[in-house]
């Protein structure tokens, strides 16, 4: 119950932070793990959210032998949450370890961009997005079935 409290809470901080509202995630730009920044656009079709390492590891299983720039290809970009994380393990370790990886992690280092949005730990959060308004969403717990759903989106 107090975590259902806690989340019901945060969606309602979320409404009142911005005059766009949640449903809008315009605005905001996240360097990735090469420092490299990426900034939302009307192109935008699907945002993935991690917040927390089960979440990230979803995405990697979904992503594992896939090919770069497959979610490019399908309008999609994948945020991951690492406010959490201290510092020096973020530094040291777990970025480094992301240069590895065949896509684009966009780092939410505030969070700013990934507390937007209430979502279960342990999932990720799938965005439908329109012209940089959130449609739909919808969370997986399941690697297969988000590589499942990535295959579907339209390129």
């Amino acid at each position: 119950m107090r975590k259902f409290c806690g989340l019901v809470l945060l969606w309602l901080v979320s409404l009142a932070a911005g005059a766009q509202g949640p449903e809008s995630p315009a605005g905001w730009t996240l360097l990735d793990q090469f420092d490299k920044p990426y900034t939302l656009d009307d192109r935008l079709r699907v945002l993935l959210i991690a917040r927390d390492m089960t979440g990230a590891n979803l995405v990697k299983e979904a992503l594992a032998e896939r090919p770069q720039g497959y979610l490019e290809a399908r309008h999609a970009a994948f945020v991951a949450d690492i406010s959490s994380m201290p510092a020096v393990i973020s530094k040291l370790f777990a970025v480094p370890a992301m240069r590895d990886y065949a896509y684009r992690v966009l780092l939410d280092r505030g969070p700013r961009v990934a507390n937007r949005y209430p979502q279960a730990p342990e999932k990720v959060l799938w965005l439908q997005l329109e012209g940089g308004s959130v449609v739909s969403s919808q969370t997986f717990d399941s690697a297969q079935k988000l590589r499942e759903a990535l295959e579907q989106a339209p390129r």
